[in-house]
């Protein structure tokens, strides 16, 4: 049997697999977000760990876990976790949807060898521009950094004892030269680092170390189990669903949104705001657009109405054609196609007649608008995308899954585990570590059902799509 832990923003999801890929046993634990300040956003990675020890127990709870030959790791990226020399954490990390660094990642982002080298716009949430933040308003603290971990890598610190990064998290972090697959000394001076501030790289479909004794005795596993190198959340989530080769892509509906496209070379194109990192498996690459505010606006705008978002969504009937109401899901700025850190979320065009369920339609549509934003910037690169899948909880939603494959004029499939596909992928990175081959086990998903464009309101919602974007425009103007 093989385990997958995914490590998200609201939480933390494990599963057991076998040599089949059936899913054995799952568990959850809650995590919350700190956001001191605006555009602020923090965890503690003891909470990373108290979750962990959670569903560990509670997956041996369900199942002899004595079968276990590997642990994959997967987990959002680009936070950072800052320890000292002795392994302590310093302070909590900064998550992926921080944005205080913005004046240090346009900085960096001036720079043109990090463009060159990482062939990405250096974003706010990125790791690099992080530790400039730090360096310049936490100067103390800067000086006690030893090695800075991403957050899923963190949970590899506590499993095995071992400081290691796998290539498509670290692509996120502006200090990784993403051709060539290795830490750039120039780009970590640019920050103030040197190399042996970074953990070790190993690719995601090899082993990364073996889990500590102590914690094979607490939960009943063998004293060999190997830990995966693993993969950055939407990485790990395309291997789950199979997505690895030129043409295949997902669209994932969690927290924050992606439209990820598999690629067989590395093929960066900056300018568009399209993210270019690292696969977790050698010698393939991947491109995505990043939507901070997915299934976040609509969580946002459940506790707004008091209401559970699967309900709001549950009541929409069949898909409707847009109405003037508009909403931007910027609730804390852009990624693709805008690299906006400033730009904030908005409803317009509201009116007397405007009930929940045209605001919920327009929350929806919003997010949809932005996929297909991040699909142009995609495709502008010479991206094809022939085989679309969505995955993550917005993808419960047939409603949304519609308007997204309605304004993208594709079919979307969506695959029987969608809600586990970072955990899934992981598990599978732990299959390949101890053994597999990858043509074997990052097979496509079996399909619960196929959601077809509505064509007759294709025409409506490329229209929407329109004012969507005259919206954001004329909004900057107001910045």
């Amino acid at each position: 049997m093989y385990i997958g832990l995914d490590l998200g923003t609201s939480g933390l999801k494990g599963i057991v697999i076998d040599g089949a890929q059936n899913i054995c046993a799952e568990a959850t634990a809650p995590l919350t977000v700190s956001r001191l300040h605006d555009g602020w956003s923090e965890q503690s990675p003891q909470d990373w760990v108290d979750a962990a020890e959670v569903v560990m127990v509670a997956l041996a709870g369900q199942i002899d876990l004595a079968a276990v030959r590997a642990i994959g790791l997967s987990g959002h990226m680009h936070g950072a976790t800052l320890l000292d020399a002795s392994d302590n954490v310093l302070r909590p990390c900064i998550l992926w949807n921080d944005t205080r660094s913005a004046l240090e990642a346009a900085e960096l982002d001036a720079v043109p060898i990090f463009r060159r080298l990482t062939g990405n716009i250096v974003f706010p949430g990125f790791t690099a521009p992080k530790l400039s933040w730090v360096r310049t308003h936490e100067p103390d603290l800067f000086e006690q950094v030893a090695k800075v971990l991403l957050p899923k890598d963190y949970l590899r610190l506590w499993l095995s004892g071992e400081h290691v990064a796998e290539m498509s998290d670290a692509a996120g972090t502006s200090w990784l030269d993403v051709e060539k697959r290795d830490w750039s000394d120039d780009l970590l001076a640019a920050t103030g680092l040197t190399r042996s501030y970074m953990p070790r790289l190993v690719e995601g479909s090899e082993a990364s170390g073996t889990l500590r004794a102590v914690l094979a005795n607490r939960w009943g596993l063998r004293s060999d189990v190997i830990i995966a190198g693993g993969g950055g959340d939407n990485a790990a989530s395309a291997i789950g669903v199979g997505v690895v080769n030129g043409g295949d892509a997902f669209v994932s509906l969690g927290t924050s949104g992606v439209l990820f496209a598999a690629s067989d070379a590395y093929q960066p194109d900056a300018a568009s705001a399209v993210h270019s990192f690292c696969h977790a498996l050698p010698n393939k690459w991947h491109q995505m657009g990043v939507i901070l505010a997915a299934s976040d606006a609509m969580s946002w705008f459940g506790r707004v109405l008091g209401a559970a978002p699967d309900n709001m969504t549950a009541e929409l009937g069949p898909l409707q054609a847009p109405s003037n109401t508009l909403f931007l899901p910027y609730l804390g700025g852009e990624r693709t196609p805008h690299n906006d850190s400033a730009i904030r979320a908005s409803f317009l065009n509201l009116d007397h007649s405007t009930d929940r369920n045209a605001m919920t339609r327009a929350v929806i549509e919003g997010v949809t608008f932005a996929v297909r934003d991040s699909f142009d910037a995609l495709t502008s690169t010479g991206t094809k995308i022939e085989r679309l899948l969505a995955v993550g909880g917005g993808s419960k939603s047939e409603y949304w899954v519609q308007a997204i494959a309605t304004v993208l004029g594709l079919p979307i499939s969506i695959p029987v585990s969608g809600d586990f596909g970072g955990a899934f992928g992981a598990a599978r990175l732990g299959m390949m570590a101890a053994g597999g081959s990858v043509s074997d086990v990052a097979i496509a998903p079996k399909i619960a059902h196929v959601i077809d464009p509505v064509l007759a309101l294709q025409d409506d919602f490329l229209s929407g799509l329109s004012s969507y974007r005259a919206a954001y425009k004329a909004l900057k103007t107001l910045a």
